[in-house]
């Protein structure tokens, strides 16, 4: 059939597959290079598009082909079922960035435990939960135990880009898939959790600052801990007012914060940089969190439950790096093999079973590239960028 041929699809598919994707019909037209009742007529039933246009409608909502021909929409869960309450999204009102790589990483999660059932392996468990009647505080000592990482490494690490393999390693150990999406902005998600279990996802924006990952990655750890002590459910059905859902971020943030730097070893820190009656200023509270491979504003909210600083002197400090920060100029990301990226989204573990899955015959090469998002000719690549160990690239993608 020549592509430039009126196909007849159904025109309830195609306002479904817009829908889904969070799209309006201007966004389309514009992508199409048509006019929007151009669109509007197609999802009426007035005109057909062509096939070229139906690929490339296939293409950007990332739908097979064939879904424009089935005879009724599939029937989906809302995808605010599926992950915690977030600050700034409002369940079925999410971006179309942000419903991609929900679905992108609700997949993922999937195709991994299914992948485990053909190789025959065991489903590690998450055990960790935690309660809001209890202080923030241990259950951040709690989470900084199961994730088994000393003190004397964190501050041994080289680097920001060491400290978060290892942060995240630790995280993939306890039975939690890490995965990172991009494309979605800062100022809509920095990191989610998906609820479900077994298996539950951690996820961290992918244009996060290095350091600032680990700080998301706990804080996202500690809202699936309180998920499994039966303290949050899914955004779709999450009850709480604003302030009473505010108390819970502040729970998960102050217990995160315990996490990354325990009392202990933050007044070691500052005991050794002589900082015990200091002035907490921009540059003081960036030496402590040098050491802690942080950021200085997850630093700063640690000092401050410390009682290092009051809510006043935090307040007033955290004007001030928010002035500091937009002197900066934009941080620029830097080159990323292929191979880096696919692990950098999908985890090691991810990768690794993917890699056994073929191996054993339990999968395709066709399967394996699209659950990887990578192409086949770097698998051999991706081998032995694995075999060097829990390491990923120091770029951002």
């Amino acid at each position: 059939m020549p592509s430039n041929q009126a196909i007849a699809v159904n025109p309830s598919l195609l306002a479904w597959a817009r829908e889904e994707s969070g799209y309006a019909t201007d966004r389309i037209a514009k992508r199409l290079q048509v006019k929007e009742e151009r669109v509007e007529a197609w999802e009426k039933g007035e005109r057909q598009p062509t096939l070229r246009q139906v690929e490339e409608l296939a293409r950007f909502f990332h739908r097979p082909l064939s879904v424009f021909f089935m005879p009724r929409p599939p029937q989906l869960p809302p995808l605010a079922a599926e992950y915690r309450r977030l600050p700034d999204v409002e369940p079925g009102h999410e971006s179309p960035e942000l419903r991609l790589a929900l679905r992108q990483m609700l997949t993922r999660r999937e195709n991994a435990l299914n992948l485990m059932g053909e190789l025959g392996e065991p489903v590690p468990e998450f055990s960790l939960r935690a309660h809001l009647r209890e202080s923030p505080a241990e259950v951040g000592q709690r989470l900084r135990l199961a994730m088994g990482v000393t003190v004397a490494a964190q501050l041994d690490w080289a680097n920001e880009w060491e400290a978060w393999r290892a942060w995240r390693s630790a995280v993939e150990q306890m039975g939690v898939l890490v995965f990172q999406f991009t494309k979605v902005s800062l100022s809509e998600v920095r990191g989610l959790a998906l609820l479900r279990t077994p298996m539950p996802v951690a996820a961290v924006n992918g244009k996060e600052m290095p350091e600032a990952k680990a700080f998301t990655l706990c804080h996202e750890v500690v809202h699936l801990m309180l998920a499994a002590g039966n303290e949050e459910a899914p955004a779709a059905r999450e009850r709480r007012r604003g302030s009473e859902w505010l108390e819970v971020e502040r729970f998960a943030e102050v217990a995160a914060s315990h996490a990354l730097v325990p009392e202990d070893a933050l007044r070691g820190v500052i005991g050794q940089l002589g900082l015990q009656w200091a002035e907490w200023g921009i540059e003081n509270v960036r030496r402590v969190a040098k050491r802690f491979r942080l950021t200085p504003l997850a630093t700063a909210t640690r000092l401050r439950e410390s009682g290092f600083m009051t809510w006043a002197q935090y307040n007033q400090w955290r004007e001030q790096w928010q002035a500091y920060v937009e002197t900066l100029p934009p941080r620029r990301g830097g080159f990323a093999t292929p191979m880096e990226k696919a692990v950098s989204r999908a985890g090691r573990p991810f990768a690794q079973l993917v890699l056994e899955a073929l191996s054993a015959n339990r999968i395709t090469s066709v399967d394996a590239s699209r659950y990887l998002d990578l192409k086949f000719e770097h698998f051999d690549k991706l081998r032995v960028h694995l075999a060097r160990g829990p390491g990923e690239t120091s770029l951002d993608e």
